[in-house]
């Protein structure tokens, strides 16, 4: 009907809305920064300081999982994989800004979706939000986007086409994240609900871990997986990017606090502790179970202990930390040691193994020990541990079913896998023409 109608317009009448409409986007882009002067006094200067470092923390973090994920790839693709984080931080970067951040937090309609008022950051300025710039909060989100984003590509890494990657991510972030986040954070109807997601769980690492799993199982197996020996390259890499994940992972959780206050204290000190509980408990499994503990278990007990405590951050106490991070070492290790071969999926770097089944863990726990600012079942409020299982039911259904149309769309039409040479031959090469090794 739209399409008949245009087409029924006059050449320069075609040519005139399509410049009035990009004019209207220009000016929207371009628009002066807004600016309430007399409600400047309410921005604090100590958490706008406190963000503004956070947002440059949870930013590294992508890079940081660049190294993280490249260390544990075969040196052939040891490019591909960092140029897919890299890329897809810069690509999310723009959409946030562009769409990504008034569809998540833009003015409610009917709990599901934000509305336009904030398209390419119109009408968001240095005013006031809560007692930091505007402007900084929404970056301080974008950085979140970007990195559940990239978190995905762990899933089907060394057998996917970068093209297909671009066209994913954007669809995914647009389509799956945005609306997840507004229901979460942004007003909608999980917010409404009393949902607590303190720093991601459901929005990051739910999402992430579940879309990877239908990754993988959509994508399928890696050529001679798992009959081949395909182990890490280069796990020096893949410690320094630990690293930097777990620093990043301080403003990501404390950050959330949105202010340089007690809750990001009490957020700063349960990330730490509940990593260094998920790593121990990790490393203690593996020597039981396989003889000797190694690196790669340490570091992967720990982003166990990280993403199963970032729902509950600011609403437990340490000890309920170490709970937390325990359990969620030992769920996690199942999942990547015993489950995985089991069904014999090939989640490359175990991104539903790890994030997913920590994320959904963390949500569950946060309904159980949440005591500060919060009850949870063990305070006398059962019925939050009610809520978050709601939460963290639909949250799987839409990241299963979403993830699983996007992908068939990105079949359809440009293709998903790279050829048997290709993958044979190894992506730096054949999606890059450049090689992370010239010895």
């Amino acid at each position: 009907m739209v399409r008949k109608l245009f087409e029924g317009l006059g050449k320069a009448s075609r040519k005139g809305i399509l410049m009035a409409s990009l004019i209207l986007i220009i000016q929207a882009m371009a628009a002066p920064l807004s600016y309430a002067g007399e409600n400047a006094a309410r921005i604090d200067k100590a958490d706008t300081a406190w963000i503004l470092v956070s947002t440059a923390m949870v930013m590294f973090m992508t890079p940081g999982l660049a190294i993280f994920y490249a260390g544990m790839a075969r040196r052939k693709n040891v490019l591909s994989t960092m140029m897919q984080s890299f890329f897809i931080l810069c690509l999310i970067s723009l959409q946030w800004v562009l769409l990504g951040y008034t569809l998540s937090f833009g003015p409610d309609l009917s709990g599901f979706i934000g509305a336009l008022d904030f398209i390419g950051l119109a009408n968001v300025g240095v005013e006031p939000k809560g007692t930091i710039p505007h402007l900084i909060f929404m970056m301080f989100q974008g950085m979140f986007a970007a990195i559940t984003v990239a978190l995905i590509t762990g899933a089907f890494a060394e057998r996917i086409k970068f093209s297909a990657v671009i066209v994913f991510s954007l669809l995914w972030a647009t389509l799956i994240y945005d609306p997840l986040c507004h229901w979460v954070w942004g007003g909608g109807w999980m917010q409404k609900l009393g949902v607590l997601d303190f720093a991601g769980g459901i929005v990051v690492h739910i999402s992430c871990g579940l879309s990877a799993l239908v990754c993988a199982l959509y994508v399928g197996k890696r050529r001679g997986w798992p009959r081949e020996l395909m182990a890490p390259h280069n796990l020096t890499l893949t410690v320094i990017g630990m690293g930097i994940l777990w620093f990043g992972w301080f403003g990501f959780n404390a950050g959330s606090a949105l202010a340089s206050d007690g809750s990001a204290a009490v957020a700063f000190v349960t990330t730490n502790t509940s990593a260094a509980a998920g790593t121990l408990t990790w490393a203690f499994i593996e020597w039981g179970h396989r003889g000797k503990p190694t690196m790669l278990g340490a570091m992967s007990g720990a982003v166990a202990g990280l993403g199963s405590i970032t729902p509950a951050a600011g609403f437990v106490t340490p000890g309920a930390s170490i709970i937390i991070g325990v359990i969620a070492g030992v769920l996690c290790y199942v999942a990547v040691s015993v489950c995985k071969p089991r069904f014999g999926y090939d989640d490359t770097l175990d991104v539903f193994g790890i994030h997913g089944v920590a994320g959904t863990w963390g949500t569950i726990a946060t309904g159980i020990f949440a005591s500060i600012g919060a009850s949870g079942l063990l305070y006398g409020n059962p019925a939050q541990l009610t809520k978050q299982a709601i939460a963290a039911a639909v949250t799987i259904a839409l990241a299963v079913v979403g993830t699983y149309i996007l992908l068939k769309i990105v079949d359809l039409t440009i293709g998903l896998r790279v050829s048997t040479e290709q993958e044979i031959e190894g992506l730096d090469l054949s999606q890059h023409e450049e090689s992370g090794y010239t010895m």
